[in-house]
């Protein structure tokens, strides 16, 4: 691939152990790690907009599948880009390959990354997950997720995902022993705007984290009871 640039690694001196995930019933996803077992970070920030996309599921199963082949092949070839192998984008889905063009100005301005698609859990947060990439952006190491989608995001329709990227830089701090101040959401359209950067700054979203986290545990005593 042309003008492909060349990124640095620095992986942290500690083993990011695997540990095996499973979904239940109900579609909630839970990850057994060494400590207990813990719902997945994209379940619990995502829980109070489940009925939403659950009817969308139903009422769109073609386009529900769709999107959800897109996002995995789109990852994956993100991946290979920051792990600097070769790419093919004439092998790739058409409209993959567009997105990962549009997207692909954000990437190179990441550098110096230490972590691609590693599981993170917390006992303090009681989450699990798998972190997209830890990295410097712009100079500034963040906590980074890609994202593909249908049209361009409004900050306000988009607050699960800086919880989320809260969630894996409280929890990368508590496996590593390095805070990490910042997270980026970087995010792909396909009708054509341009790509998107959010930022934003942990600490600022702590405290609805763990709104969150109380809401998702009350409910589930409910469900349960």
């Amino acid at each position: 691939m042309n003008m492909q640039k060349v990124f640095k690694h620095h992986e942290p001196k500690i083993e990011f152990e695997e540990i095996p995930a499973s979904t239940d019933g109900r579609g909630i996803r839970h990850y057994n790690t060494p400590t207990g077992r813990y719902p997945s970070v994209t379940t619990v920030v995502g829980w109070e907009k489940r009925e939403f996309f659950r009817e969308w599921r139903q009422n769109n199963p073609k386009e529900s599948r769709r999107c959800l082949s897109r996002g995995n092949e789109l990852h994956e070839l993100i991946e290979d880009y920051l792990n600097n192998k070769e790419l093919n984008l004439m092998s790739c889905t058409p409209n993959v390959a567009t997105l990962f063009t549009q997207i692909k100005p954000a990437l190179d301005d990441l550098d110096n990354i230490m972590a691609l698609e590693v599981p993170l859990y917390s006992d303090t947060l009681e989450l699990a997950g798998r972190v997209d990439c830890v990295a410097e952006h712009n100079g500034v190491l963040s906590i980074v997720d890609f994202k593909g989608s249908n049209r361009e995001k409004r900050e306000s329709d988009i607050e699960n995902y800086f919880l989320q990227g809260t969630a894996y830089a409280l929890m990368w701090q508590e496996r590593t022993g390095n805070p990490i101040k910042e997270f980026r959401i970087l995010i792909s359209n396909e009708d054509g705007t341009p790509y998107q950067v959010f930022s934003g700054k942990v600490i600022d979203y702590v405290k609805r984290l763990y709104e969150v986290i109380q809401n998702y545990k009350k409910t589930q005593q409910v469900l349960t009871s």
